[in-house]
């Protein structure tokens, strides 16, 4: 795109919150460019009905016109925030899941030892993100492996707003995937300083890293103002697990749950991001509370074994809401099988009316995979939604007929209906990718 205005026509989708959403038929975006380090960023400008902003533009007779971008009939929605996945775990989204610990032992792990090599590695990771991208996923907060170059890999090959982080792994874990303390300290201090903000603490979970490793790096990211990420209360055996270990430690031996833990060591805060946090007690809620830390909530990962999940169990985001604890959804990959976050709304929302709960509409699912993943990165202000002023970050879709159009419920779930067959379909249902008013993805 060289002009410097730009105008796309189509029905536009602009969530606001889990309430609120904008539904625009046959509306109209204004895309203004802004000249940033030499490179010309369209941000939102206008957001209304084509004929009104049309004729509005035309009596403003504009000296340097318009480039007008005709998708009417197809919808126009912000692009994803996919706020935990792990990129080094494509390879095993359909492996048998019967258990999670026994999963990672007999497929996870094995599968990331391959990214010790350099080549694999590289080529793993722009295949990956090319694909993450063609999802509409332009934001988000992502697992690596242990290895400093498939973290450098990640970072290079990514389009989009996300935190990445190496996972530490000291303890507890395969002698090909175990580093010293001395080793995983170093390689955070380097990486914390090298992406600062773009950089995420991300220690497995307590099991595989141990106490002092993460309180000395937890001192690191937070003097870089980095951002921190681990799984917390995902699975029942999980938290047996862990707490049991954890008391027989010097200084945890008082310790009575698995969200203490990650707070002694100084891994909770307001930049701070749990994946799952599916049985927490009242305490845990409270601790999640006070310290503003945020939950990453994977229902694919988390939903039944026979629907190729974890079986990990329902996430209660009403008891979330009520202790007033911040959180957005992710696609767990590889817990997760499917890579588009259409799956994860989905699933958010059959679950949970499987399970006869009020509340959990596509709605909140779509402002939960979009702006409320923003608001986790404090990146809200200029991303996650098309607000006037905001980023030019979005998706189109395929046409709809205008009698499945009437409403936004009805909208999305023509969306969610097309994939409902074959899950993995969902990952072509993007048509194009828009990245701060760039086109970054066209299937056609």
């Amino acid at each position: 795109m060289n002009s410097s205005r730009i105008v796309v026509l189509g029905n536009i989708v602009n969530p606001k919150s889990d309430k609120k959403c904008e539904f625009i038929r046959n509306g109209a975006l204004v895309l203004k460019a802004k000249t940033v380090k030499g490179e010309a960023q369209y941000q939102v400008e206008e957001i209304g009905k084509e004929k009104a902003i049309l004729k509005k533009l035309k009596d403003e007779k504009l000296k340097d016109g318009f480039q007008l971008i005709d998708y009417k009939d197809c919808t126009i929605m912000p692009a994803f925030f996919d706020m935990h996945f792990h990129w080094v775990q494509d390879d095993v989204r359909e492996m048998p899941k019967a258990n999670l610990l026994d999963w990672l032992d007999n497929y996870t792990f094995p599968t990331e030892k391959k990214f010790q090599n350099k080549k694999f590695s590289k080529a793993k990771s722009q295949h990956f993100f090319e694909r993450l991208t063609g999802v509409g996923t332009l934001g988000g907060a992502c697992y690596s492996s242990i290895h400093e170059h498939a973290l450098d890999d990640a970072m290079n090959a990514v389009t989009g707003d996300f935190v990445i982080g190496n996972v530490l792994m000291t303890m507890n874990s395969p002698k090909f995937l175990t580093q010293t303390k001395t080793e995983a300290i170093n390689l955070v201090k380097k990486l914390a300083a090298k992406y600062k903000t773009r950089y995420a603490l991300t220690p497995r979970f307590a099991i595989a890293t141990d106490p002092e490793t993460m309180l000395e790096t937890s001192k690191i990211a937070k003097k870089q103002k980095c951002f921190m990420q681990s799984h917390l209360c995902e699975t029942k055996n999980e938290i047996d697990f862990v707490t049991n270990m954890y008391k027989e430690k010097k200084g945890f031996e008082k310790i009575k749950s698995y969200t203490e833990i990650y707070k002694k060591v100084g891994m909770l805060g307001k930049r701070s991001i749990m994946g799952h946090g599916i049985h927490l007690q009242k305490d845990e809620l409270e601790m999640l509370s006070i310290t503003d830390t945020a939950i990453a909530h994977c229902p694919t990962s988390n939903a039944p074994i026979k629907e190729k999940g974890l079986g990990s169990g329902l996430f209660n985001f009403k008891l979330i809401e009520k202790n007033k604890i911040r959180w957005a959804l992710g696609s767990d990959i590889g817990g997760g099988p499917v890579l588009s976050m259409f799956d994860v709304i989905r699933s958010f929302v059959d679950q949970n009316k499987k399970a006869g709960v009020t509340g959990a509409t596509y709605k909140k699912a779509l402002y939960r995979s979009t702006l409320a993943g923003a608001e986790l990165l404090s990146l809200d202000k200029k991303k996650g939604n098309l607000d006037i002023g905001k980023e030019a970050n979005f998706i189109v879709l395929p046409k709809i007929k205008d009698s499945e159009a009437d409403n936004l419920e009805a909208l999305m779930e023509r969306y969610v209906n097309k994939g409902r067959k074959k899950r993995l379909s969902y990952d072509n249902l993007v048509e194009k990718v828009f990245y701060k008013g760039h086109l970054v993805f066209s299937k056609s």
